[in-house]
């Protein structure tokens, strides 16, 4: 069976899926971006992310995934998730994926 397949902004996603995330990219965002055609034929850039269940394109511009990392307080001012971040509270289920609105999905953009 494969993964469903999610587009969702970074700003919506469960604080389980963010906490996840930066484990996944210590050193930032910007240079993992992916860049894709949406339905619409429109070129858009998203940093992907894979679960056991869901592959994630977690939408953001190159801009916004900069600024995403130099306004997070778990990142120190290289850019670099600080030593001491632990995901609190993490659950290794992914029950929480399906709250919050995960609707999109590739079809969708």
């Amino acid at each position: 069976m494969s993964k469903k397949r999610i587009v969702k902004d970074y700003e919506n996603l469960p604080e389980e899926i963010v906490s996840r995330v930066k484990m996944e990219y210590p050193q930032g965002f910007a240079e993992h971006l992916v860049s894709f055609t949406n339905k619409e034929g429109k070129k858009v850039s998203a940093l992907p992310f894979e679960t056991e269940d869901i592959y994630y394109l977690i939408r953001m511009t190159m801009k916004e995934a900069r600024q995403i990392i130099s306004e997070d307080e778990d990142y120190d001012d290289e850019g670099n998730l600080r030593d001491d971040y632990t995901m609190e509270d993490y659950d290794a289920g992914e029950d929480d994926e399906e709250e919050d609105g995960l609707k999109n999905t590739y079809d969708d953009y």
